[in-house]
């Protein structure tokens, strides 16, 4: 109970650790160094679900489990990103730009950050040491730019940059609540561990593959971006 708190409050948080630079820079964050970050925690989360995730999956249930959590965590993450307004990065030299209205993208990327949490808190549900906190990391590591991201947004809307930073943070919170939810449900039954697990791994799986690698991509950086991707993993 107590690494799983700890690992999900750390993990939630670091949304706020990454928007610390927005209380000190007075401009924004280059392309190549965002296409940088973002390529190198989608690589940590391939190494989380594909070395992890996975095989924990298959050990502690079956083919038929592994398969229903990873189309469940899938159709998921897709429901979530057709059905709520969701933060596009428009690849511009010039800077980044949003079409939404701040309200909105606080709340998508609220409700986005509720599948992530389930992930820690699953993770840490399984008998395999030290999975809980691999989770926990690479679900940090994706968060810390998404947060700066996040405050970079608002702080063009003419909000403060404290209040940015503080908005920021609060984004990731809610994956303290789900992680203990899931933490729970699979402790009170054993049998949705591997469809945890599993559900996790494609959740992730359609992060990465979604919004990271594509992200990470499309400002002229591939390369620096795939050398960033194969370190993290």
């Amino acid at each position: 109970m107590t690494d799983v708190l700890i690992g999900s409050i750390l993990s939630a948080l670091s949304t706020g650790l990454g928007a610390v630079p927005i209380l000190f820079m007075n401009q924004a964050v280059t392309h190549r160094w965002k296409d940088v970050l973002l390529a190198f925690t989608a690589g940590i989360m391939m190494a989380a679900s594909t070395m992890s995730l996975i095989p924990e999956s298959l050990a502690s249930g079956s083919f038929y489990s592994l398969a229903i959590g990873l189309l469940l965590g899938v159709m998921t993450l897709t429901i979530l990103e057709q059905n709520i307004p969701h933060i596009d990065l428009e690849h511009s030299k010039t800077g980044i730009q949003f079409d939404e209205k701040a309200l909105l993208i606080i709340a998508a990327i609220t409700l986005h950050n509720l599948p992530e949490g389930l992930s820690v808190g699953v993770s840490y549900a399984s008998d395999a040491e030290n999975t809980g906190n691999l989770i926990a990391l690479a679900i940090g590591l994706q968060n810390a730019p998404e947060g700066l991201l996040v405050a970079l947004f608002l702080a063009q809307q003419n909000i403060s940059k404290f209040k940015a930073f503080f908005i920021a943070t609060l984004t990731g919170s809610v994956e303290i609540i789900t992680s203990l939810l899931g933490f729970y449900l699979t402790n009170f039954v054993e049998s949705l561990v591997s469809y945890g697990l599993a559900f996790a791994a494609g959740a992730m799986l359609f992060i990465i593959y979604k919004e990271l690698i594509p992200e990470s991509h499309g400002d002229g950086n591939e390369r620096f971006a795939t050398y960033s991707f194969i370190t993290g993993h």
